[in-house]
């Protein structure tokens, strides 16, 4: 006697969980990045999403969501189904420092997302249009303080946006070298270095791959790079704290981008992302294509991920609270 097998439900849909889960992804997915096209954040997630279309066998598609220094990308991800298809490319900003930066948030960074993997690590580099240097007789970070403590907040610092890693490293070098510069924020690192290499900003602390190709062309003027440790990427530049002696001794200001997906997505899709991308960020080509651009690339899993923000959350909250620096 022939026995017919029935699929087994998922209980209160109807949908077999087999077909459930070899559905995803039926259709294009989308990678939020929070920040005006140009970005490091923004070359990551391009970086990134063929290697993820060719492993998955469906579109995946970068959607720029500038605002509010990345709140307003990462609040439309927050409300977005948990089906897999709605991805966010998180940054330091989004799921670290804003929680302590802005008096009111439109999404808990923790509760209404889960990290998928750390994308890349990137140091910032303190870069000045070189015109508006030379006026100013700033050819090192040393000069740079003196003329800020002469000329209070006639210098204009531009940002990625309040609250990110960029507009932090800033102000934590006022912080320590008592100097005041008036802070510029925009949509991202794309328009703001369009107005530091046009001459209508004067500095800006921004993520090494963002600014790299500018940096070598000579249209900006690299002073120091803010993470630990020198980079690979600029070897003879040195960090702040080399270049800038005592008074910035144990300045560190490191970004770092990473996928999240809305709270309640399936793990075996979160895993299955994080394996591709860790697989796709390990490739050779990759790989030594961002290590080339100051990205160290990473590829951790989810729980190493969500580790990872709970540290920074603590490490960055004490930077913001040193600074003083607010968004209401």
């Amino acid at each position: 006697m022939l026995i017919q097998r029935r699929p087994l439900l998922l209980a209160g849909l109807g949908l077999p969980l087999l077909v459930r889960a070899q559905a995803w992804p039926g259709k294009a997915v989308r990678i939020v990045v929070p920040f005006a096209a140009g970005g490091t954040t923004d070359i990551l997630a391009r970086a990134l999403a063929p290697e993820l279309q060719k492993a998955f066998g469906q579109p995946f598609v970068v959607d720029n969501k500038p605002g509010a220094g990345g709140n307003t990308g990462a609040a439309e991800v927050a409300k977005a189904a948990p089906d897999g298809h709605t991805l966010l490319m998180g940054t330091v900003g989004t799921h670290a420092i804003n929680a302590s930066l802005y008096s009111r948030m439109p999404y808990d960074h923790v509760k209404d997302f889960v990290p998928v993997t750390l994308v890349a690590g990137v140091p910032n580099v303190l870069v000045l249009n070189p015109a508006n240097a030379q006026k100013h007789g700033i050819d090192s970070v040393p000069a740079l303080i003196r003329y800020a403590k002469a000329n209070p907040g006639r210098l204009n610092m531009a940002s990625s946006g309040n609250g990110t890693s960029i507009h932090l490293a800033g102000e934590l070098f006022k912080t320590m070298t008592g100097t005041f510069m008036l802070h510029l924020p925009y949509g991202g690192s794309g328009p703001a270095l369009i107005d530091l290499i046009s001459g209508n900003t004067d500095l800006m602390f921004d993520n090494l791959p963002s600014s790299l190709q500018h940096i070598r062309s000579g249209r900006l003027k690299a002073l120091a790079v803010t993470s630990a440790v020198r980079s690979a990427a600029l070897p003879d530049l040195p960090t702040v704290e080399e270049a800038g002696g005592p008074v910035l001794k144990g300045f560190e200001a490191s970004s770092w981008f990473g996928l999240v997906a809305p709270a309640g997505t399936p793990m075996d899709i979160v895993n299955r992302v994080q394996a591709e991308t860790a697989k796709a960020l390990a490739a050779p080509a990759i790989k030594e294509r961002l290590v080339a651009q100051g990205a160290i690339p990473s590829g951790m899993t989810s729980a190493e991920f969500g580790r990872h923000i709970a540290a920074e959350t603590a490490k960055w909250a004490k930077v913001v609270k040193a600074s003083g620096a607010k968004v209401d």
